[in-house]
């Protein structure tokens, strides 16, 4: 969801938490340090008061950009069906 937030522009810590409600901030933070470190994400810290951190996708993470897109549409196409798959799984657990 972060890579798909990104798709947008680059963002703030504070912005990316508003755009992705339910995510807490260790999550968030520990989301964004894999993504950078691997290469799908840069950190930018800009030198002014207060401090000011921008993400943004990177050339590479630019290429997942589209096949994240059909994802999401693809599963916003078929919520209905996961939302039922869901919950047989957690029926068979259960």
């Amino acid at each position: 969801m972060v890579l798909y937030a990104l798709s947008r522009g680059p963002l703030r810590t504070g912005q990316l938490e508003r755009t992705l409600p339910g995510i807490s901030k260790k999550m968030l933070t520990q989301t964004l340090r894999e993504v950078e470190n691997a290469g799908l994400v840069r950190r930018e810290v800009f030198n002014v008061v207060p401090p000011k951190v921008e993400y943004s996708l990177t050339e590479f993470g630019e290429t997942f950009v589209e096949p994240l897109h059909a994802l999401y549409d693809w599963a916003a196409r078929n919520s209905a069906a996961l939302d039922q798959l869901e919950r047989n799984i957690q029926e068979a657990e259960g």
